[in-house]
């Protein structure tokens, strides 16, 4: 009996014959390209040959510099820091890096648009495009194989040294290609790839030619490792400790302490169970100043289509086959 052998496949093999490295390799299967993703994002990864040493270098210095900016103390630092906190973290990340990019809970008009994405470019969270890349990847996976940081793996994983993974050209590409096609695309986020270095550079230099070295440190690195820490806390804290409104496939708590610290994204439990929403907290007492910010910006006219309907006690989650039915969605 004749065989076909289809282009792109190993020609049959004698049952009889003993394998050959080479024919082993040869039919070996191919793994699909999202579970190497996903594969990529274990803490078994984490190794001195595997570091992102600018990630590392950076981290490291911004923490050294937060714990110098004490010594180096005036009141207009501290000032510029605590209103570039607000803006880096609440309007950059939580407005406009989660809710309105990755989720696309809202629409902003320009200038808004631009002005509260350069706010998440400057707290120094990566890119627009990596930023909700992974948060997405971490909705489709949380704390199953592939989430990017789950506790699961350790609560210090999540919190920080997932970051350290270094990733390659091919995972980010898949990465991007797979989670964010359509933000990929935006000219917007294509120029804050290219230069979101030079963003951060230029704002620790004005910094220090308006203030010196105290404001170089309280309005960079401390404000930034504070923000850092808030963010990273969402990751850690709230998939171990907190209630939960919603029954969910993962772990995510509300937890208030990082509801205070990261504006109002602490309610994680409300925010996994309802990614879409733009109201993160869905009971009176879960105060969410970021969707504040986002009723201001209707009011003025810079945003709208709010989806803002808190669900009813007892509403399903839409964490299951509705978020993959929405990951389709936001890529169409």
């Amino acid at each position: 009996m004749s065989s076909t052998v289809l282009e792109g496949h190993p020609a049959p093999l004698d049952a009889a014959a003993p394998l050959s490295d080479e024919a082993i390799i040869a039919t070996a299967p191919v793994k699909d390209e999202v579970e190497a993703l996903y594969d990529s994002f274990e803490a078994v990864k984490l190794g001195r040959k595997n570091m992102d040493w600018p990630v590392f270098f950076w981290m490291a210095g911004m923490h050294l510099g937060a714990l110098a900016a004490p010594f180096f103390f005036t009141w207009q630092a501290a000032a510029t820091a605590l209103v570039l906190h607000w803006a880096t973290a609440s309007i950059g990340i939580c407005l406009a890096y989660h809710r309105y990019l990755t989720h696309r809970s809202f629409k902003l008009r320009q200038p808004a648009s631009f002005l509260v994405t350069l706010c998440g470019v400057l707290s120094g969270e990566g890119t627009p495009l990596q930023w909700c890349a992974v948060h997405r990847l971490h909705h489709k996976r949380s704390d199953l194989h592939g989430d990017p940081h789950s506790p699961l793996e350790g609560a210090w994983w999540a919190h920080l040294y997932w970051m350290f993974v270094k990733k390659t050209p091919e995972e980010r590409a898949t990465l991007y290609r797979r989670f964010i096609p359509e933000l990929a695309q935006k000219p917007m986020l294509q120029f804050f790839e290219k230069t979101f270095l030079l963003w951060l550079i230029a704002s620790g230099v004005v910094l220090y030619a308006v203030g010196g070295l105290p404001m170089l440190l309280w309005g960079l690195c401390l404000r930034m490792v504070i923000a850092y820490h808030s963010t990273w806390f969402v990751n850690s804290a709230t998939h171990l400790w907190g209630y939960r409104n919603y029954t969910t496939r993962d772990e995510s708590r509300n937890l208030w302490w990082v509801a205070i610290l990261s504006y109002g994204e602490g309610w994680h439990n409300n925010h996994h169970a309802h990614p879409a929403n733009a109201r993160a907290g869905h009971r009176w007492w879960e105060f969410d100043p970021t969707f504040w910010a986002i009723r201001c910006l209707q009011a003025v006219g810079m945003a709208y289509d709010i989806k803002d309907r808190i669900p009813e006690t007892g509403a399903a989650a839409e964490d299951g086959p509705a978020a993959d039915e929405a990951d389709a969605a936001l890529a169409a």
